[in-house]
């Protein structure tokens, strides 16, 4: 039986940022509009850590009943390490995508219904990831996805829930999270290159290979960079207020590219990665609040 603290863990609370940075950047713009919903805000929220929980557990059931996790180099794992039942963890991400889909049918019914299908994608491609018998994070599809959801989706969908209307900006900002939110899987999948290659996981760092890899991390920070400049052309210069996630991020592309960190070596860099979205997107926030004072 595993113990809170081993729950705790298995979540993943490291991998937070990149739920709470979308929000972040998508109310910013909503704000930029004049029609920022604070208690929608916060549901979108409580939706987006759900939703990151939900397929945090789902990665560690459905890559613990494969035998992928055995060798695994980082945190524990919950079904790979034997702590806790298959079964317990599958529960606890249905739990967990089910309580997403509640709060998102809150958001649903109080903004537009065809939400709920733009729901039922997000939970279906939290499941199919590493689930199911074809996950598509074993075909190399796992930074698309995540760059669709937790970029594309998640801050223009924020913004939308409490405007109700498509804004530029919000696209910007949504290509720069999702930068960062691939940036981080590319970073974990770089480190796990050798077991991933063993178990049979073709991650799209197995299919690239190390070198290529560690370049299309720079690559990912650099689109960051691109995008914020397209929020300030639309928005106000002072939200390059998020350049204050530089020194993170440099520090982390120095440690892929100049260092050639690998295995454990790799597990600052996630952090960094995580650190520098979240201050991105908190000062594409902050920028916008400023501008309007």
């Amino acid at each position: 039986m595993a113990t809170p603290a081993q729950w705790i863990a298995g979540a993943r609370p490291r991998t937070l940022p990149a739920a709470v940075s979308p929000v972040l950047a998508g109310t910013a713009i909503a704000l930029w509009a004049g029609e920022a919903v604070w208690w929608k805000a916060l549901l979108a929220l409580l939706v987006s850590l759900l939703l990151q929980i939900g397929v945090n557990y789902a990665n560690d059931y459905s890559d613990g009943i494969r035998g992928t996790d055995d060798a695994r180099v980082g945190p524990v794992r919950l079904v790979g390490s034997g702590v806790a039942s298959g079964r317990a963890v599958k529960t606890a991400a249905f739990t967990a995508l089910g309580a997403a889909g509640l709060v998102g049918l809150v958001l649903a019914a109080t903004t537009a219904w065809w939400l709920v299908g733009v729901g039922l994608l997000c939970i279906l491609a939290a499941w199919f990831y590493t689930g199911g018998r074809h996950p598509y994070g074993y075909m190399g599809l796992g930074e698309v996805m995540v760059f669709v959801f937790f970029g594309l989706v998640a801050v223009i969908g924020t913004t939308y829930v409490q405007t109700e209307t498509f804004e530029l900006p919000a696209l910007y900002a949504a290509i720069g999270i999702g930068a960062f939110a691939c940036a981080i899987l590319v970073a974990n999948n770089l480190r796990d290159i050798p077991t991933d290659t063993v178990s049979g996981k073709r991650t799209l760092a197995v299919a690239l290979g190390e070198e290529r890899t560690r370049h299309f991390y720079g690559l990912l920070i650099d689109l960051a960079v691109v995008a914020l400049v397209g929020v300030a052309l639309t928005t106000t210069w002072w939200v390059l207020l998020a350049l204050a996630a530089g020194p993170a991020s440099i520090r982390a592309v120095s440690k892929v590219l100049g260092d050639k960190a690998t295995g454990p070596g790799l597990i600052p860099v996630l952090q960094l990665t995580g650190v520098a979205e979240l201050l991105y997107a908190a000062g594409i926030l902050a920028g916008i609040a400023v501008s309007l004072l």
